[in-house]
């Protein structure tokens, strides 16, 4: 079982910059793995995704060209760089591990799952 952890939420005005982060302790990440955000009353939604090279990125259209996922290369890190933050992105952020070396959008694709970080975005 790998357990993830998040950090790097928190709350910034419209327009600011996070950087989301996600270990596993004591594992490297070696998998296919993504972000996913849940605001409340809403359903999860994927919103970016790396393969296990780190080569193959895929996002929704809502965060292309604010986000940007890498993942670094001893392969113990993914990250989420958010810039241009807008109310409409405040949600509990959740990373996830895919047993695969490429990625997919649908949630049920993963199996390693953090507890989530939250990210409030004030206008």
């Amino acid at each position: 079982q790998v357990g993830l952890v998040e950090s790097g939420g928190g709350l910034v005005q419209d327009g600011g910059s996070l950087r989301l982060s996600c270990t596993a302790p004591g594992h490297t990440l070696p998998y296919a793995m993504a972000w996913f955000r849940q605001a409340p009353e809403r359903e999860r939604e994927f919103v970016a995704s790396i393969d296990s090279s780190g080569s193959v990125k895929d996002y929704v259209d809502s965060v292309k060209g604010r986000f940007t996922i890498s993942r670094n290369n001893a392969e113990t890190t993914l990250y989420l760089q958010m810039n241009m933050l807008k109310p409409e992105d405040a949600a509990v952020y959740t990373c996830a591990a895919a047993k695969t070396r490429w990625a997919d959008r649908r949630w049920t694709e993963y199996v390693y799952w953090g507890h989530g970080t939250q990210v409030t975005v004030s206008s």
